[in-house]
């Protein structure tokens, strides 16, 4: 007997996952296995932000990947398990109205009815937004430094921003780099005391105040960054192998509903078994507020998610 509510035959698919990254894809991986109706709806295409790296080399079993091939991998493992990849946005889900259901808006005028939501939404790292930026994008620009310090060792790197984020890492890439360049807009830093003193104490940080990057410079790999002090108008060629964008991260939750509780950065919050505030719905990789952003997260999440969805689905019956 069906709980109180319930009409299973009105759903569409008993889950619907948002995002189709690594979080996602190992979600639809643990669902389908779960003998569960699942569709991942994906805006882009399959991997969220790994399909556009060139390398991985810090995911377990593969020493060095592409990320699209690691990407198209996990996919085709998922697929085989029954998971269906829809190609379309998501414009609002809605929670359900003491009934379970919940209603899934779609880009083309679509509304899907499902049981859960698992959100593998992702984030969007914030640009410089000046020349060269895009298009150096994984040839020496990059927006995450645990994933991509290493491949800069011994190099001369450029770190952009003032907050929490840039200070802490600018500390963390002198592991890596022979100098490290923070550059900075403003004539004090924003982060916390404790990450300003160690990082001013580092003598391979070298910083530059009151100073932006105007353009990032080089053909087929970054090798230098054009810098405008904003008080004097001054400009210099500073020569660099990497730049690190470091100034902020927003993650992607427009279209859950306002009762799913989000942290003060607009990151959606959830328990232990990836549960946010409304019962119906999961979080999944960098969408969530959590301390690491890295593919190793994001599948751990989806693991979880899966396997905590399938739980709730299952005591929804006497």
């Amino acid at each position: 007997m069906e709980a109180k509510g319930i009409v299973r035959s009105d759903w569409d698919f008993e889950v619907v996952i948002i995002g189709a990254g690594p979080g996602g894809l190992c979600a639809g991986l643990y669902v389908g296995r779960a003998d569960l109706k699942v569709v991942c709806f994906e805006k882009q295409g399959i991997g969220g932000q790994i399909a556009n790296t060139d390398r991985v080399e810090d995911y377990p079993g593969f020493e060095r990947i592409g990320g699209y091939e690691l990407a198209q991998k996990m996919a085709d493992h998922a697929i085989k398990f029954g998971l269906e990849i829809d190609y379309i946005d998501v414009q609002s889900v809605s929670t359900p109205d003491n009934t379970h259901t919940i209603t899934v808006a779609l880009g083309d005028g679509r509304k899907v009815r499902c049981g859960a939501v698992l959100a593998s939404t992702g984030g969007t790292a914030k640009k410089i937004g000046v020349p060269g930026e895009d298009r150096l994008v994984n040839k020496g620009v990059s927006y995450c430094a645990l994933c991509d310090g290493a491949f800069f060792r011994d190099q001369v790197i450029t770190v952009v921003g003032g907050g929490d984020q840039a200070v802490e890492e600018a500390s963390f890439l002198t592991k890596f780099g022979s100098v490290v360049h923070l550059i900075h807009r403003r004539d004090e830093l924003r982060a916390a005391k404790i990450a300003q003193t160690r990082t001013l104490a580092n003598e391979k940080v070298k910083i530059h105040w009151s100073t932006v990057v105007a353009e990032v410079l080089g053909d087929d790999r970054v090798n230098a960054v054009r810098l405008k002090n904003v008080k004097t108008g001054a400009e210099e060629v500073l020569e660099t192998g990497a730049v690190f964008p470091l100034i902020g991260f927003r993650p992607n939750a427009d279209m859950l509903p306002p009762e799913v509780e989000r942290s003060a950065g607009g990151y959606i919050v959830t328990d232990t078994w990836m549960r946010t505030t409304v019962p119906e719905i999961y979080a999944i990789g960098d969408v969530r507020d959590q301390l690491c952003r890295q593919v190793t997260n994001a599948v751990g999440d989806g693991t979880t998610a899966a396997v905590a969805a399938e739980k709730y689905l299952e005591g929804l019956e006497d």
